[in-house]
């Protein structure tokens, strides 16, 4: 259904039926867009293994529209924007090096 399928900002309850496991992670993913996403279950495994196989930049388990102030905020997909707003995107702007440096004036090893 289309209504799965697009990104619609306001009071909106949408209900799909599924079999299995694999199949409720098919739904949620068959869509351009991943902002966020949420998950209830008793089952802990099962709550952290769904968590992830969903393709969303913030999934809820056993909650929903929870917003930590310290956690990045942005989706999958069509829906990436937003996670230049916090620290981590400092890592898309950094890259590491390492320096080995010997202040020694004799030769050290083979040079």
């Amino acid at each position: 259904m289309r209504i799965f399928q697009e990104e619609i900002f306001g009071p909106v309850v949408c209900v799909a039926t599924f079999k299995t496991e694999e199949e409720a992670i098919a739904i949620a993913n068959d869509t351009l867009y991943g902002l966020g996403a949420g998950v209830w279950t008793r089952d802990t495994h099962q709550a952290y293994k769904v968590a992830r196989a969903v393709q969303a930049g913030r999934v809820w388990v056993n909650c929903y529209h929870a917003y930590p102030a310290h956690a990045p905020f942005g989706g999958y997909k069509k829906s990436g924007i937003g996670r230049e707003t916090h620290k981590m995107m400092l890592n898309h702007y950094r890259q590491a090096k390492n320096m080995l440096i010997s202040y020694d004036k004799n030769k050290l090893g083979f040079f």
